[in-house]
């Protein structure tokens, strides 16, 4: 009997590498290395060209296309055991194969800098942790005389209890922090202690303790009926793919559904992943996760060092730690036993990026969620029309809260119309009246306005000349504290001027309004009242953020004026009075999604009014008092709203019952992205490409931004699979197209916005 050859061993490594090429390459393995010892997901280092680069293993192969003589060996392999998962692989393959990214840039994208470099993924041996005595509990500002810092710092604790701070998070709440904390330790309120990292944290119901009730009141952990259905379905479901969206209105109770979710994990010894849209959102949810989970958390964000990342990222790769609260970034982080992925404001656009590697974090994540066989929890006060669609259609499991947890009511809402009304810095007659009746009463205001800066346009009153940005399509904003004019868009900047140009008069005055605007009109309309100013602009410096959401929270401030970082996650106990003081731009806009951000914006600021005990009042000041977006919003709710858009959209054949891809190009002459493009079309529509709609190429919205000029090409498609498949024809033979070298191009697939 004949015997059968034997299968020759594999001996090439197939890797990813960050380059912008859509291959895998091919390297021999080490003379001399034992392959058993080598597994996908390790990092090696490899020649390539005349340099040497991080790769990454993907595979080991017998067989490799290119000629075996033409082949280089590894250079090094830098791990021991694999950083990635196979299930880590999988899903950043099918990113890169379902966005049309190169595979070795998502990859990359997924480790922290540090790592990318080819340093060792190693953990400190040791992790320091600081908490409070039980002396620290009971302190009170009595305790401290004139040590300001340090009474901060113990409030610090306080809010953090039972939870412990490492080095990194005390490094964040200020530089000199060692100082302080070395004061309150010699007076016994804090204690040091050292974690080992090889030693998992593991959840402990009997550790579960209950907040402190001025820091978050009782009636949160009162669920009502709605509350519980939803925690239980959650809780049924672990162990299994689901995807859940709960749709829940403002200051229904959507943490607590999430927290009590995330117990049922952390008893089965699991991970939490928790995303959120901002890295404003996580200061007030990180306290709030603090308190009640006994568990080691770890943040990861774009404000951490290099450092604080590699330590998040490992402490959730090795199952160091049980809680990952972060925002897009986050996702991709490797995790040891993930049970539970959530999603909070899974509506908002951040989720999408809008560089580079286009991804969107809630699909993407649904993906994760479907590879592990674990649910996914997207909540929202105002859920996405694709969201809602997907759950028509029972592709989600959808959950509802429709009342106020505790005792809170929902706002009244009154549309104000303010055509031919005097106006006070942007305030009726009739709003500062109502401002001033709530202030009588000791409580707060939120004014609400998308615009920061002091105003959007410095324009020439005698010959109507406007300050425009020499590099985009858009007016230069006033910023008045700074004496700047500053583009929102390239980021350019120059000092203020005082002689128009044009015509050599003094007559340039401001028109519009932004948030400084409104601050400066409000300290003279109500000069015994402290104002808190919150958008991008003031809370730069780190630490700023944090200190505002305290003054606010503690009763310190009485007016709050901010663009959308106030929409959204915040709870004011105190704010019973809402404005909204302009709507009317975003009614008219070019883009089909104006209108769903606009009443998801409405909803969201709306909600935060009269979250506790008092009733709350919301103003929507507009010159359209009787556009049906407004009154179907106010009189119906955003479920009646979503409704009517979904079927507009189905009319329409837009997004959700129809799929798009959009293929952007700029250049530094507007003929060579509009070339580039055409060559595309061309390429697109060649062949069999039924089911495939091209619109364009054409100008985008904005034609000419930071010194470029920008085209796009439109693809459209009643079938997801049939758009995939004439992308992946495209990205293959796009390097072949005539100007392609010398375009800057990319491809977004699911564009949140077509600019």
């Amino acid at each position: 009997m004949a015997k059968l050859p034997k299968t020759a061993p594999p001996h090439i490594l197939r890797v990813a590498i960050a380059v912008p090429l859509y291959r895998l390459f091919d390297y021999l393995a080490p003379a001399g290395l034992d392959l058993a010892s080598v597994s996908p997901g390790v990092r090696l280092l490899v020649p390539f060209g005349k340099a040497k680069k991080i790769a990454y293993l993907i595979e080991l192969c017998q067989h490799s296309e290119v000629e075996p003589g033409k082949l280089k060996p590894v250079a090094q392999i830098l791990d021991k055991s694999p950083l990635l998962s196979v299930s880590d692989l999988r899903l950043l393959l099918w990113a890169s194969e379902y966005y049309h990214y190169p595979a070795g840039e998502v990859i990359n994208a997924a480790f922290p800098a540090v790592l990318r470099k080819g340093n060792p993924a190693v953990l400190h041996s040791t992790q320091r942790y600081y908490a409070l005595t039980e002396s620290g509990l009971r302190a009170t500002d009595e305790n401290f005389g004139r040590s300001p810092k340090q009474r901060h710092l113990l409030r610090f604790f306080q809010e953090h209890y039972p939870g412990k701070l490492t080095e990194a998070e005390l490094a964040q709440w200020g530089a000199n922090w060692r100082i302080f904390v070395n004061a309150l330790k010699a007076k016994a309120f804090i204690e040091q202690t050292i974690h080992d990292p090889s030693e998992p944290c593991v959840y402990d119901r009997k550790n579960l303790q209950v907040p402190p009730p001025s820091v978050e009141s009782s009636a949160t952990f009162q669920l009502n009926k709605e509350q519980e259905t939803a925690i239980a379905e959650i809780a049924a479901s672990l162990g299994k793919f689901a995807v859940f969206l709960l749709e829940g209105i403002t200051g229904s109770g959507k943490t607590e559904v999430y927290m009590q979710a995330i117990v049922s994990v952390l008893e089965r010894g699991q991970q939490v992943l928790m995303l959120v849209p901002e890295i404003n959102l996580t200061p007030q949810l990180e306290a709030r996760f603090r308190q009640r989970f006994p568990v080691t958390m770890t943040l990861y964000h774009s404000n951490l060092t290099g450092k604080q990342r590699l330590e998040a990222w490992l402490s959730m790769q090795t199952g160091q730690s049980s809680i990952l609260l972060g925002t897009r970034s986050a996702l991709f982080t490797p995790m040891r036993n993930l049970g539970l992925i959530l999603l909070d404001e899974e509506h908002d656009t951040s989720f999408k990026q809008q560089e580079g590697f286009r991804f969107s974090a809630r699909d993407v994540a649904i993906m994760r969620a479907k590879l592990l066989n674990i649910p996914v929890l997207l909540g929202s006060a105002t859920p996405s029309l694709e969201s809602l669609h997907n759950a028509n259609q029972k592709r989600f499991r959808q959950l509802l809260l429709t009342k106020r947890a505790g005792f809170a009511v929902e706002p009244s809402v009154l549309i104000m119309d303010i055509r031919n009304k005097k106006l006070y810095g942007g305030l009726s007659e009739a709003l500062v009246t109502e401002i001033r009746k709530v202030l009588g009463k000791g409580e707060q205001v939120l004014l609400f306005l998308n615009r920061r800066g002091f105003a959007p346009t410095l324009i020439c009153h005698h010959c109507g000349w406007v300050a425009r940005c020499l590099h985009c399509d858009a007016n230069l904003v006033i910023h008045n504290r700074i004496k700047k004019l500053r583009c929102h868009h390239c980021e350019r900047e120059q000092g203020m001027i005082s002689i128009c140009p044009a015509c050599n008069n003094g007559g340039l005055i401001p028109l519009g309004l932004g948030t400084e605007r409104i601050e400066q009109d409000l300290m003279t309309l109500f000069p015994d009242k402290k104002l808190v100013r919150l958008d991008r602009d003031t809370t730069q410096r780190k630490g700023m953020l944090e200190q505002y959401l305290n003054e606010i929270n503690s009763g310190q401030a009485d007016i709050i004026i901010g663009t959308q970082m106030l929409a959204k996650g915040h709870h004011f106990g105190n704010v019973t009075l809402v404005a909204l003081l302009d709507v009317d731009s975003a009614l008219f806009s070019i883009d089909y999604r104006a209108a769903e951000r606009l009443a998801q914006m409405i909803v969201q600021v709306s909600g935060r009014a009269g979250r506790e005990y008092k009733k709350g009042r919301v103003v929507l000041q507009t010159r359209q008092p009787d556009h049906p977006l407004l009154t179907l919003l106010i009189r119906n709710g955003y479920r009646r709203y979503a409704e009517a858009a979904l079927q507009e959209r189905k009319e329409a054949a837009l997004p959700p019952f129809t799929y798009h891809a959009l293929l952007r190009a700029q250049a530094d002459t507007p003929g060579k992205p509009l070339k580039f493009l055409q060559a595309a079309s061309v390429l697109i529509k060649t062949g069999n490409h039924t089911g495939i709609g091209v619109l364009g190429p054409s100008p985008a919205p904005m034609e000419k931004r930071a010194g470029l000029y920008r085209y796009q090409l439109l693809l459209q498609s009643r079938q997801r699979n049939v758009l995939q498949q004439r992308l992946t024809e495209l990205i293959k033979h796009i390097e072949t197209l005539d100007g392609v070298k010398k375009v800057k191009w990319s491809l977004d697939v699911d564009p949140a916005d077509l600019y």
